[in-house]
């Protein structure tokens, strides 16, 4: 048993070596499609952020939300200037370019738009920090996944992600959607329109994160976009 467990730690490290970015002579960059796509997503953000910095002072009781929808703009905003300033990124094997930046505006932003959420629908502070919990578990072993260089490795990552993400989507569905009806009226309507928005683009993105990060099958341009 233990030569076994040897052998199969040589054949990681092997293959580890093999996949790794420092043996890359090129690397698959963002072209002038994903650099148009990034300079697009930047203004929308940019102008967004303006635009409820400007109305958060007449706010009122709603004042809240404005500052929550701030800081999302406010760090997306950033981390595409940040994109389009060929910041943020490093080579991971398949030898790609690979925005972590990326990540690190997820790890904030989603946070915030599930707070966002919580606030709107009237839910409990506990069940909102759960759900905030369960997405930095998500965000961080995507992460983890899509800089392994290890095969095994990589998709062990993806799945402790994707059942992070159940978890994340479950508290949407069911716990956000209770306290929002609980409410009634213009909130559950309300909710029910922005909780199926982003539970959908949550869905979508573990099928962006296979054909990019996963097999390699979407170009860098494609990706960012």
């Amino acid at each position: 048993l233990q030569s076994l467990s040897v052998r199969f730690a040589m054949f990681q490290s092997l293959e580890a070596e093999s996949l790794a970015p420092t043996a890359c002579t090129t690397i698959e960059e963002v072209g002038s499609t994903g650099v148009g796509a990034l300079t697009v997503a930047f203004l929308i953000l940019l102008v967004s952020t303006i635009v409820f910095i400007a109305r958060a002072g007449s706010a009122g009781e709603t004042k809240q939300y404005y500052f929550c929808s701030i800081y999302i703009c406010g760090f997306a905003t950033l981390a595409y200037f940040a994109m389009l300033s060929g910041q943020g990124w490093t080579a991971i094997a398949g030898c790609r370019q690979f925005f972590y930046i990326r990540y690190l505006d997820y790890a904030i932003t989603m946070p915030l738009i599930i707070l966002q959420l919580g606030l709107v629908a009237g839910c409990d502070a506990p069940t909102i920090a759960t759900t905030i919990g369960g997405e930095i578990v998500s965000v961080f072993t995507a992460y983890m996944g899509a800089v392994s260089v290890v095969t095994t490795v990589k998709w062990f990552w993806f799945v402790i992600s994707l059942f992070a993400l159940v978890f994340v989507l479950f508290g949407l569905a069911k716990s956000f959607k209770e306290a929002s009806n609980a409410r009634g009226g213009e909130v559950a309507s309300l909710y029910g329109q922005l909780g199926a928005l982003i539970i959908v683009v949550m869905i979508l993105y573990p099928f962006v994160w296979l054909f990019s990060e996963g097999f390699a099958s979407f170009s860098v341009s494609f990706e960012v976009c």
